[in-house]
């Protein structure tokens, strides 16, 4: 893949607090699934091991983990985490993304 899936320092920092909680887990997975208000949406949920075809982001020694199809969707893109007045979550700076809904959860191509 020649563009890059990048971690921010604050997502490193927020999966290292998550997955301290969680017994077992040992990476954000990070994918896209159909759906959502825009056509596309992101999910981000706990694995115990990566698949033999994720691709594995390492930051700060946490992963994130992207499976096949997700990658072409998120390719430059930059996962990050925030924490303003919609709230906390993972965002996701993606460049392909053409438009997207307003708390940024789901995306159109």
């Amino acid at each position: 893949m020649s563009q890059s899936i990048t971690l921010t320092e604050r997502a490193a920092v927020r999966i290292r607090d998550i997955l301290a909680r969680e017994p077992g887990k040992t990476a954000l997975r990070v994918a896209v699934n159909g759906g959502g208000c825009s056509g596309f949406q992101y999910e981000f949920v706990l694995a115990e091991v990566p698949s033999e075809d994720d691709l594995v982001i390492e930051r700060g020694g946490v992963r994130a983990l992207v499976d096949p199809v997700s990658q072409g969707f998120l390719a430059g893109s930059e996962i990050d985490f925030v924490d303003d007045l919609m709230g906390q979550s993972f965002r996701i700076r993606n460049p392909n993304a053409t438009s997207s809904c307003g708390c940024g959860t789901s995306f159109s191509i």
